[in-house]
C-alpha cells in the first residue's frame, strides 16, 4: 500500500497528535496510509526565520532516510521550511501546508484571511504570499498572540481564534480563513461553525492533495 509521511518540523508532540487527528477523515480503505511524525531535532515551535532555516537540514535527512518507504511527503509547518530543497532531494511529491492551504482557500472564496500565531510571523508569511503571486487575494493576516506551545490551552486558543476569525471576516472582508499554524488543527470545525465562513486547515489541504498525487501518479513537483 502507498504511504504518505506527514512531518511536524517542531518537536512538540501535542502538535503532532493534533495533526494526526486532523488527518483522520482522509484515511480510507485502500489507502494511501497516512503516517505523522515529529522532527525531534526541531525547536518547540517554528516561530522565526532562524527556526525555519534551522530545520531544513534535519528535514532533508529525514526525507532521504524514508524516501523508499513513502510515496509522498507533507511538511506540516505554515512556513513551508525547506520545501524547494526537499523537492530537489526526492522525485516523490513534496507538499507544503502553506502553499496547499492558500491554494485551497482560493477555490473557496475571493479573499482569504490568515490566522497567525504571533505578530512577528506575519512578515514572513506575507513574503511567501507575494512569492506565490496571490497578494491581491489576501484580505489580511492577524495574530492570536500565542506561542506554539500555548496552543494546547484549548479555551484560550479557541476564544482568540474566534475573535481573530471574526475580525478578518468583518473588518478585512475575508470570505474564507486559513489557519496559519499546524498546531491549530484540532480547532477547524468549531472555528468554522463560529465564524460562519469556510475555514481551511492547511495540513488537511496538503494531505488531500498528496492523496490525489499518489492515486493519480502525478510525480512532478
Amino acid at each position: 500500500m502507498d504511504k504518505i509521511l506527514v512531518i511536524n518540523p517542531n518537536s512538540t508532540e501535542a502538535v503532532t497528535r493534533g495533526i494526526d487527528e486532523a488527518c483522520a477523515p482522509l484515511r480510507m480503505p485502500g489507502g494511501p496510509a497516512i503516517d505523522c511524525v515529529t522532527l525531534k531535532a526541531g525547536p518547540p515551535g517554528i516561530e522565526t526565520q532562524q527556526h525555519v532555516d534551522g530545520v531544513v537540514s534535519p528535514l532533508l535527512s529525514l526525507v532521504r532516510k524514508n524516501e523508499k518507504k513513502y510515496s509522498a511527503f507533507v511538511i506540516a509547518c505554515y512556513s513551508d521550511p525547506g520545501l524547494h530543497s526537499l523537492r530537489e532531494a526526492t522525485r516523490k511529491p513534496v507538499l507544503g501546508i502553506s502553499e496547499c492551504g492558500i491554494l485551497t482557500a482560493l477555490t473557496l472564496g475571493q479573499k482569504f484571511g490568515v490566522i497567525a500565531i504571533l505578530k512577528q510571523s506575519i512578515p514572513r508569511h506575507l513574503r511567501y504570499v507575494a512569492a506565490l503571486g496571490v497578494s491581491a487575494r489576501l484580505a489580511g493576516e492577524l495574530p492570536v498572540g500565542l506561542r506554539v506551545v500555548e496552543l494546547s490551552d484549548e479555551k484560550k486558543t479557541f476564544r482568540r481564534m474566534v475573535e481573530v476569525g471574526k475580525a478578518l471576516r468583518d473588518a478585512h472582508g475575508a470570505d474564507v480563513v486559513v489557519m496559519g499554524c499546524a498546531g491549530m488543527a484540532r480547532y477547524r470545525k468549531p472555528l468554522q461553525d463560529a465564524v460562519g465562513i469556510p475555514v481551511v486547515e492547511p495540513t488537511q489541504a496538503a494531505v488531500a492533495m498528496a492523496i490525489g498525487r499518489v492515486r493519480l501518479n502525478w510525480a512532478g513537483n
